[in-house]
């Protein structure tokens, strides 16, 4: 039995990665195929200069993320089947008389591992490719700045949860699983709740919005859509890179809209209320709830398959740890899901470009269509997305509808 785990184990992660070094291959050779001339819907609107930075930004991305895969496979297996996690039980086991305290305390120690691991190709993204490209503005002090921050935060926050989650596991009985994902779901909805004004603020700073034509012209959207938030702030994402975003986050009285600073700097006040009027059009078709809830089935689905798993010695022996415990089973669970659900990322991939697609119809119907158009090619050309996707990487992993396909479809909202 044992052995069957490890080979399906050792197929998912060969099969994931397999999947992910042809799908870059055929981005690559697409967007090189097209690089030198601009797509005839943008002709008029994108500098072939401009177009051609894109195509190389695109492809040093697709290149840096196609070594990070590999790189992430051989830790993977490193870590399981090469005996490392084992290791890293026995090795902690001595430091500490309660189990309670081990686990928790060997997961957080794999998790630094497997951070500093990764830590490498997460600075040459930032402070390589981003910067050759002219959009990293984070120094190397706010950067370390930043991720001592984020490594407080969640010893601060991750820790207790760690250790309530475990402490379930072990006092629950068979059904500690829906308890864990009571737990998970309330822990979710609360984290969601405090992120605008209590975690986002640790990081960046947000002022309210100080323009009074542009403030009135979305409150009158606002007005009109019937959305009501806590107000409007314009976010300093120029310390750290020049890319431009806007969102709403938040839920009830704690709804909060975004603008990056580098995005208000770009667009027009009718291209802003466009934009915001598709952020408005997630809202209205209940997008975030739908995500909501589908996360929370499936993070139930999982954890009850892990229920399953956590009994069976074989779940441990066919990944390479002879030990047995909550901690190893979550570890190893949570290890082996992305290389056995990662065919399944085009499905996800559907469902968001469709809801593109219906925030994209919502907000021409509440502001001019040829307004986000507009306003989506200068986010195209400013942050360097390629127009000539391939068709497979784009039904594999795009979230946003292709550039010409969903140009084409505002084209059609006009009137």
């Amino acid at each position: 039995m044992a052995a069957v785990f490890t080979m399906v184990f050792v197929f998912a992660v060969v099969l994931s990665l397999a999947l992910r070094v042809w799908l870059a291959w055929r981005q690559i050779r697409h967007i090189s195929a097209h690089r030198a001339a601009v797509p005839q819907a943008f002709s008029n609107t994108m500098p072939l200069e401009q177009h051609q930075r894109a195509a190389d930004y695109t492809r040093a991305k697709v290149r840096l993320a196609t070594l990070s895969a590999a790189f992430d496979s051989v830790v993977i297996l490193g870590f399981t089947l090469g005996g490392a996690l084992e290791a890293l039980w026995r090795w902690s086991a001595p430091w500490f008389t309660s189990a309670l305290l081990h686990g928790t305390a060997f997961i957080a120690l794999t998790m630094t591992a497997t951070s500093l691991l990764s830590l490498p190709l997460s600075l040459f993204s930032t402070f390589g490719i981003e910067a050759r490209f002219g959009f990293n503005k984070i120094t190397p002090m706010l950067y370390l700045r930043d991720g001592v921050r984020a490594t407080l935060l969640s010893a601060v926050i991750g820790l207790p949860l760690l250790a309530l989650v475990l402490w379930l596991m072990q006092i629950s009985g068979p059904l500690w699983w829906l308890w864990v994902w009571c737990v998970w779901a309330a822990f979710s909805l609360l984290m969601v709740a405090l992120y605008p004004t209590v975690i986002a603020p640790l990081f960046n700073r947000f002022t309210p919005l100080a323009d009074l034509e542009l403030k009135e012209r979305i409150e009158t959207l606002l007005a009109r859509t019937g959305f009501k938030s806590q107000g409007v702030f314009i976010m300093d994402g120029s310390t750290r890179s020049s890319h431009g975003n806007a969102y709403f986050t938040g839920f009830g009285a704690a709804k909060r809209i975004v603008f990056f600073d580098t995005l208000l700097s770009r667009l027009t006040p009718p291209e802003i209320e466009a934009v915001l009027a598709h952020e408005l059009g997630h809202f209205k078709k209940k997008h975030v709830t739908k995500r909501i809830v589908i996360t929370f089935m499936l993070s139930l689905i999982s954890l009850f398959l892990l229920g399953v798993l956590i009994k069976l010695p074989a779940f441990y022996q066919g990944l390479g740890v002879a030990s047995q415990s909550p901690a190893l089973a979550l570890v190893l669970f949570f290890m082996a899901a992305p290389a056995l659900t990662f065919p399944l990322t085009p499905l996800s991939s559907l469902m968001s470009r469709r809801q593109e697609f219906e925030a994209d119809t919502f907000a021409a119907q509440q502001t001019e269509a040829r307004d986000l158009e507009h306003a989506l090619v200068k986010l195209y050309r400013d942050n360097a997305a390629t127009l000539t996707p391939d068709p497979w990487y784009s039904t594999f992993y795009d979230s946003h509808p292709p550039a010409s396909i969903r140009i084409a479809h505002l084209k059609g909202l006009s009137p």
